[in-house]
């Protein structure tokens, strides 16, 4: 089986800061979710467990799988989609022309804008080289993978596994710290 989770909130969530790849820790609700999530996802089966390497994503997979032996190895591939200079943005809904906002609305228009924010076609690119790297062989095996990591970039892996058009990008509802099966 392949199982994905989304890290706790942080103070940038609450904000409604695009985060991207800004190295944002969990908040105390977010912290709450984690462990939460580790009691109700207490008795699912994982192998390993590959993380990104952001605090809010790492500090999730810790709480998520303490007091269970289950290896956590982080992968920079997994990490956030970047959003160049626009991390930081707060409520970007809010600014009509801010070009980020087409990956929300209309992901399959969306393409890298200035500022060093990264394209789908990358996203999809660095994230399905890590499925056919490191999880296509475990799930062969017959192993259970979880894959702890963000809202853009988990939903790159939904699509992936899932075989959707860019248009339904954000179709799974990636929400925090809620477990979702894929395979």
């Amino acid at each position: 089986m392949l199982y994905l989770i989304r890290h706790g909130k942080t103070d940038w969530n609450e904000r409604h800061k695009l985060q991207g790849r800004t190295d944002i820790p969990l908040n105390e609700e977010g912290r709450k979710m984690a462990d939460d999530a580790r009691e109700e996802y207490r008795d699912v089966h994982f192998d390993i467990c590959f993380c990104s390497p952001l605090i809010r994503a790492r500090e999730t997979a810790e709480i998520l799988l303490r007091d269970r032996d289950i290896p956590i190895q982080t992968d920079d591939r997994l990490m956030e989609m970047s959003f160049g200079s626009y991390e930081g943005q707060e409520n970007s809904f809010d600014i009509p022309d801010c070009p980020i906002n087409v990956l929300f609305f209309h992901p399959e228009q969306y393409t890298d804008p200035p500022g060093g924010a990264e394209s789908l076609d990358a996203l999809f690119e660095r994230t399905g080289a890590f499925l056919r790297e490191r999880v296509d062989p475990l799930l062969a095996e017959g192993k259970d993978v979880l894959i702890v990591g963000h809202g853009a970039m988990n939903s790159s892996i939904a699509c992936q596994v899932r075989h959707l058009p860019r248009a339904q990008f954000w179709s799974a509802g990636i929400e925090n710290c809620k477990l979702m099966r894929l395979l």
